[in-house]
């Protein structure tokens, strides 16, 4: 019979990552993983079909198989789209480099 795998699940918060230690069987998922270290029913923000999912930092989907000392991260939806905010800063330092030539 196969040993079991030690995986970490991460939910990173604006303030502080939770995160969780589990044992699952060998050829354990990723979703597996998720529902069986309770940050499901400690977040119930969290929603498997729009929060996606990682494996160091490398997306991958539910039904991925897990490796021994994986860490499975599970990622909140954006605020902004980060395009739009890099384009409104840019415009931003513009108006700012014409108002500071015009001194």
């Amino acid at each position: 019979m196969p040993e079991p795998i030690r995986v970490e699940v991460v939910y990173p918060l604006p303030q502080e990552q939770e995160i969780f230690s589990i044992q699952m069987p060998a050829g354990a998922t990723v979703r597996q993983a998720v529902e069986a270290c309770g940050v499901l029913q400690k977040y119930p923000e969290i929603d498997l079909a729009n929060n996606k999912l990682g494996v160091f930092a490398k997306l991958v989907k539910p039904d991925a198989p897990l490796r021994d000392r994986d860490r499975v991260e599970i990622y909140r939806p954006l605020i902004a789209d980060p395009k739009e905010v890099r384009k409104q800063r840019a415009a931003d330092g513009k108006a700012m480099k014409k108002g500071a030539a015009e001194l």
